[in-house]
């Protein structure tokens, strides 16, 4: 079984649940997750999980994302998208100073309406399952912020962004915003999601390229895994007096710890064991994620876990934010 986390390109017209089937199919394996749903109109970076990489699913739906989105203002559609169907039409009068101005706007925490067609539910029904049969909830404004948005070209009723933002934003409602606060609507053409956290558009590979690889026996090269998520978090090799207490998922402790600090530590062996985070009423090191088993540790059998050499691809595709300590 594969473990980690595999940086997948979603082309048109797949969901993010056809890519994870699409992926047990050819890796022969049932245990992988996606973290965070592409809609099926849009493409770019989906990084999924495999085997034991899918605890990592919540962490990685957590993180910061980038976005190239097309606005196109003067249509309104029911879904706030050119797949929808167009509700009004309206003469773009603004100014490109003032299109400008209106989307800056936007930079900083918001509160934004979430839309009907999403997969959000209410009353345990999903809300594209509502807006089908033609029926509108109210839905509360979430907290979302949007740390930085650039406008890359503006060619009037057409504006290209990119868009970096936090987990639970909707980009078509971000055009559907812009159009209504300009006064002529707005909607999204077209959306590219080209970084989730470290996971870049540049490193993505397609579901026919991994097909590929994983004939040629050569896909784990392309594999982040688990230990490799944490680059910003200390590494611990623990003494070997501590192995059976980290064998069996116990706390830690530990006299030179860094209150609120997380850390990767590892077995004596090398294994890696997981993610831990001080506990400073404890004072000791609790198990925030693990991901090693008790076949790891086994003598005979080489550990999975391990982190791959730094000739491998994935590898040199992580930018390192400071120096390992072990």
């Amino acid at each position: 079984m594969i473990n980690g986390v595999l940086n997948v390109y979603k082309e048109k017209g797949y969901t993010s649940h056809d890519v994870v089937a699409k992926l047990r199919g050819i890796l022969k394996q049932k245990k992988i997750g996606h973290t965070g749903t592409l809609d099926p109109e849009a493409e770019g970076v989906l990084p999924v999980c495999l085997g034991r990489g899918t605890k990592l699913c919540g962490m990685l739906t957590d993180k910061r994302k980038t976005y190239q989105a097309v606005l196109r203002l003067g249509i309104d559609t029911d879904t706030q998208d050119m797949t929808g169907e167009v509700i009004s039409r309206c003469p773009v009068e603004a100014t490109t100073e003032e299109v400008e101005n209106c989307i800056r706007s936007f930079v900083g925490n918001q509160m934004q309406i979430p839309p009907m067609y999403s997969a959000l539910k209410v009353g345990g029904k999903k809300l594209y399952e509502l807006a089908r049969e033609g029926k509108e909830v109210e839905r509360k404004p979430r907290p979302v912020t949007f740390y930085e948005i650039k406008i890359l070209s503006m060619e009037l009723p057409l504006v290209t962004m990119e868009v970096t933002c936090s987990k639970g934003t909707y980009i078509r409602t971000l055009c559907h915003d812009i159009g209504e606060k300009l006064g002529c609507g707005g909607c999204m053409e077209s959306l590219l999601r080209t970084r989730v956290d470290q996971f870049l558009i540049r490193d993505s590979l397609k579901l026919s390229q991994i097909q590929e690889l994983a004939a040629k026996g050569c896909l784990e090269e392309y594999i982040l895994v688990p230990d490799q998520m944490f680059p910003d978090c200390p590494k611990i090799k623990a003494d070997r007096k501590f192995d059976k207490m980290l064998e069996n998922g116990n706390p830690l402790p530990w006299r030179g710890a860094v209150p609120g600090e997380r850390i990767r530590l590892y077995h004596s062996s090398g294994v890696f064991i997981g993610i831990y985070q001080w506990q400073k009423e404890r004072k000791l090191y609790k198990p925030e994620a693990i991901f090693s088993s008790p076949e790891d540790f086994l003598p005979a059998r080489k550990d999975p876990l391990k982190s791959p050499g730094d000739s491998t691809r994935a590898a040199q595709s992580l930018q390192k934010a400071g120096k390992e300590q072990i």
